[in-house]
């Protein structure tokens, strides 16, 4: 008997993320993620858990370093103006390697923009977004199903590298609803229950936990800069993550994340079904970037098509993993409308010089 359930995609966020054992939400509704903090209102006290709707994203994100300083699984969601807000304190989260797992649903901006999906935050969360020398785990998945999975995996890597993990998703994601099973993936890495840094683990045995960002002594804070830079190249070394088809004997590879790959894969078919040999790589980990299968494409790649629904953001990394191998182009919508199969398949063919 099937496990797997219809679910909208930002309740299935949040049920996956009790299911991988998150005690504490903090959230302030925005739009459109406000499914995800209703149903941990719901749901988490049936665990024996606690939500707590913030008086902002501010103090949000601050109850998160508070609640994740005790060792218990917590989690945050909001929408791209909201984790603008909250840049300083996922900055602070990072500096004292507390793990939390953060959700941005995102939305069309700058600005409010609108209420409608977009991916133009992908600067923002995978070259830092707050201040100083730190970097997330960002995890874009491609599916709810996948969604599901990466959540639950999230919570294991923010714990494993004391690190906040994002899922970076975006307003279809969280509005559109699929199948699906919430099954554990193992990381293979052991993840110790107790938790000697947490304060509440100190507290039982009569000795003082500190947990802080700030360093007056520019030689420690250099020290523990540096302490924090080793971490991230483990990161980049062991948790690289990406899907790749049909770019063995293509022309042409479209690079794609997240729904517009999902839109992408469609426009691959199309293309091939016309005799041009089409094929996508999709990053799944933003941070760290799957360069090396841009570095390595394939003789028969003629160009490199990244096709977003921003401005053009994911370019940046594509562009470094190609370095100059080939033509790098870009197609992208950015006024919360993704880009439709036709649009892309018309973006291929100009690139290779077929229209």
């Amino acid at each position: 008997m099937s496990n797997r359930v219809l679910m909208k995609g930002n309740e299935a966020f949040a049920e996956a993320a009790v299911q991988a054992g998150c005690k504490y939400f903090f959230g302030y509704p925005i739009t459109p993620q406000n499914e995800i903090p209703e149903y941990m209102s719901r749901r988490l006290p049936e665990v024996g858990g606690v939500y707590l709707q913030a008086e902002s994203e501010v103090a949000g994100i601050n109850m998160i370093f508070g609640a994740a300083g005790t060792g218990f699984r917590t989690l945050i969601s909001s929408s791209s103006p909201g984790i603008s807000l909250m840049s300083e304190g996922i900055s602070y989260i990072a500096a004292a390697e507390l793990p939390c797992v953060i959700i941005n649903v995102m939305r069309g901006g700058p600005g409010l923009g609108g209420i409608l999906p977009a991916q133009s935050d992908y600067l923002q969360a995978t070259k830092g977004g707050g201040h100083g020398d730190y970097r997330l785990l960002i995890l874009a998945p491609g599916s709810l199903q996948e969604a599901t999975e990466f959540i639950m995996m999230a919570f294991d890597l923010a714990e494993f590298y004391r690190n906040p993990v994002m899922i970076l998703t975006d307003g279809f994601m969280g509005q559109m609803m699929e199948a699906v099973e919430f099954k554990k993936v193992k990381l293979g890495y052991d993840i110790p229950d107790v938790k000697e840094w947490a304060v509440g683990y100190m507290a039982q045995r009569g000795k003082r936990t500190l947990l802080k960002s700030l360093s007056l002594d520019p030689e420690v804070l250099e020290q523990h800069n540096q302490k924090l830079q080793k971490k991230y190249r483990l990161m980049e070394e062991k948790e690289v993550r990406f899907e790749s088809a049909s770019v063995d004997d293509a022309e042409i590879a479209i690079a794609a994340y997240g729904t517009t790959a999902r839109i992408a894969k469609s426009a691959v078919k199309k293309l091939r079904d016309q005799g041009i040999k089409a094929g996508i790589i999709r990053p799944q980990s933003l941070y760290p970037f799957p360069y090396k299968p841009f570095s390595e494409l394939p003789d028969n790649v003629k160009h490199v098509l990244v096709v977003e629904m921003s401005c053009g953001q994911m370019i940046e990394d594509v562009k470094l993993g190609v370095s100059k191998k080939v033509p790098v182009s870009f197609y992208g919508r950015c006024g919360g409308m993704a880009p439709s199969v036709e649009e892309i398949e018309q973006a291929a063919k100009k690139a290779l010089g077929r229209l």
